[in-house]
């Protein structure tokens, strides 16, 4: 089996781990850079060129699309779905979780516990917005920021309306959220691959700061879940049509609140924390359904139709 990893740096420790599980597996790897892939539409001939070959013999994709990249990485997966090959997570479901205020809608809808948040269109009523989400502290994200980047806690009310204020200044959009006191700057990263929990960790912030992303000097430890915090990650992957995905939750005293689904979850922190196989995981999971599509009589994916 050929499997494809899209990414933009084969030396990354998720990138190189799955090159790795995938030889561990007995296919054959292959990194190509999402954004040097040209899409040729043709009808009934859909294709892509890498560097000005055609790429061919492709069984499964496994996409790691950076956030800033969206918009050209979801058009070549998607390529990629229209020339019927596998993709371990769907166009739609990857430009669905860059989009924070549709996955809180999203989640809403399907009844998984968050933080309660607010989102306006620069509204003047800045007071209403704070009081709205329980007062301060508070917090406020920039709706296009990763990886802790754009996440401000306002510790007063004078603050938060000066940042709010500040944002809307700028024209940049924010969603205001309340801050839960009793998570202690800690969360919790479940990792799910085809509706399971394969491996969780409990993530901790340096010393004075309330956000726990690795990338910003946080730590992770394992950690066992509950049956709701099980539940929770399992119901958010599920609503937002992940097979492959990073569920960010808070514990809080009413149960756990999910912060975010990611798409493009990091396997280093995880593996570390776990000692699990998680890439390994992942690479059964490709195996399986690329199999399962090849030996189908109309070998053709469901994928198809979100194009």
């Amino acid at each position: 089996m050929h499997i494809v990893v899209l990414s933009r740096n084969s030396k990354l420790y998720s990138t190189s781990r799955l090159t790795e599980a995938i030889e561990d597996a007995g296919h054959e790897a292959t990194v190509l850079d999402h954004l040097k892939c040209d899409i040729v539409s043709e009808k009934d001939n859909p294709c892509i060129y890498y560097r000005g070959t055609k790429v061919a013999g492709v069984d499964a994709v496994i996409p790691r699309i950076g956030a800033s990249v969206t918009f050209y990485g979801s058009a070549v997966v998607r390529q990629f779905e229209m020339m019927k090959v596998f993709t371990a997570v769907e166009s739609q479901a990857l430009v669905r979780s860059r989009d924070k205020l549709r996955s809180l809608q999203i989640m809403a809808r399907a009844g998984v516990g968050m933080p309660k948040t607010v989102f306006t269109n620069y509204s003047t009523e800045v007071r209403k917005i704070i009081e709205s989400v329980g007062g301060p502290p508070l917090i406020v994200k920039l709706l296009e920021g990763t990886q802790g980047v754009g996440v401000v806690l306002a510790p007063t009310f004078k603050a938060a309306e000066s940042i709010i204020q500040a944002f809307h200044s700028m024209k940049a959009r924010v969603i205001v959220q309340e801050f839960i006191e009793e998570a202690k700057g800690e969360d919790i990263r479940a990792f799910v691959v085809d509706g399971k929990v394969v491996g969780a960790m409990k993530r901790k912030g340096v010393e004075g700061e309330f956000r726990s992303n690795i990338h910003r000097g946080g730590s992770g430890e394992l950690v066992k879940l509950t049956k709701e915090e099980r539940r929770a990650a399992l119901i958010a992957a599920r609503a937002m049509g992940l097979s492959v995905a990073g569920v960010d939750m808070l514990q809080s005293e009413r149960g756990p609140l999910v912060l975010e689904v990611n798409s493009s979850p990091g396997l280093e922190g995880i593996e570390s924390a776990t000692g699990k196989n998680i890439a390994g995981r992942i690479i059964s999971f490709v195996e399986r359904k690329a199999t399962e599509i090849k030996n189908s009589p109309r070998k053709s994916q469901n994928l198809t139709r979100n194009a």
